[in-house]
């Protein structure tokens, strides 16, 4: 998936199988490996397009296109993309990569790799 992706693609990709956050301030879609368990993957979107793509809990084998899976440690992260900006949230923290047109968060709990976030430009780094 992608950010931009609409509804429509979103479901042709990831299939009509998802939750809707009913406290979200904008429609949010969740996609669990299987029903009423916490790992997946979830969508938010702004005018029909994809807005922010991102892990629920800590889903096992998800990594980055550069190889930082779940679980690594943020050694391991700092290894691998050098020295990122760190956002504290509650309970965790997120460690992000900006470009142009988006920010890649890799989320950090108990010392170790637990999530990632595609968020376009301006989108809350804390889910």
């Amino acid at each position: 998936m992608r950010l931009g992706a609409t509804q429509a693609q979103v479901r042709a990709h990831w299939g009509s199988q998802y939750g809707r956050c009913r406290g979200c301030p904008a429609p949010t879609w969740y996609f669990s490996y299987r029903r009423f368990e916490p790992q997946g993957a979830g969508v938010t979107f702004r005018d029909g397009r994809a807005i922010a793509l991102f892990t629920l809990w800590s889903p096992p084998d998800w990594r980055t296109n550069r190889g930082v899976a779940i679980g690594d440690s943020p050694a391991r992260v700092a290894g691998i993309y050098g020295t990122l900006l760190r956002t504290p949230c509650t309970n965790y923290y997120a460690l992000t990569i900006p470009s142009k047109r988006a920010t890649t968060a890799i989320y950090v709990f108990d010392d170790q790799v637990w999530g990632f976030a595609l968020l376009a430009r301006g989108q809350r780094i804390c889910r």
